[in-house]
């Protein structure tokens, strides 16, 4: 019975990934409000509080953002068979379309209705990409130093050839260094 019930649950996170990532166009960051959607508003698996520390561990990795976050809440939810089960339902429809597409491509591609229609996908895709970093920023931007830290960060990405990856671990080192200097220097 326990054995039905763990099968059924990570038939649940492979479906619900599966979703998640068939019904996204534009990659990671335009799978995260969906994300929100699924795992917090419909099925209450993670809190809202918790989704923004997976983005930023998510982000942090190497690798896409919606598979990081995917394997996270995955094993968080179900151990190493949830994060199996996430991973796999948020990557096969991306990997059923693209060989779907890939067989069929160079005939469509000067296609006017494909290609206006592929432009109206990337307009969406912006707009969603837009709402994550709305969302993620309203929630994670509280304060004149987080401000601060993002506007920096945002100057040295845009005006500067400056690794992204240095950015991100200077923020972190930052966000330590003000935590401690904030607490007295007490751990």
């Amino acid at each position: 019975m326990v054995q039905r019930n763990r099968v059924s649950f990570l038939l649940d996170i492979f479906v619900t990934f599966f979703k998640v990532g068939a019904f996204t166009f534009g990659g990671g960051l335009a799978m995260l409000p969906l994300f929100e959607r699924e795992v917090i508003e419909n099925k209450g698996w993670i809190q809202k509080e918790d989704i923004l520390d997976i983005y930023a561990i998510s982000q942090s990795l190497p690798g896409v953002i919606a598979v990081n976050a995917s394997t996270f809440i995955g094993y968080r939810l179900a151990g190493v068979p949830g994060a199996v089960a996430a991973i796999t339902g948020v990557m096969a429809p991306s990997l059923l379309v693209i060989v779907a597409i890939a067989t069929v491509f160079t005939q469509f591609r000067q296609n006017f209705y494909v290609a206006k229609a592929l432009k109206g996908i990337r307009a969406g895709v912006a707009a969603l990409i837009f709402l994550a970093a709305y969302r993620i920023g309203k929630a994670s931007l509280k304060g004149i130093f987080g401000f601060s830290l993002a506007i920096g960060a945002f100057m040295l990405t845009s005006l500067t050839d400056i690794n992204v990856i240095y950015i991100i671990m200077a923020g972190g080192l930052l966000g330590i260094l003000v935590s401690k200097m904030g607490s007295g220097g007490a751990s």
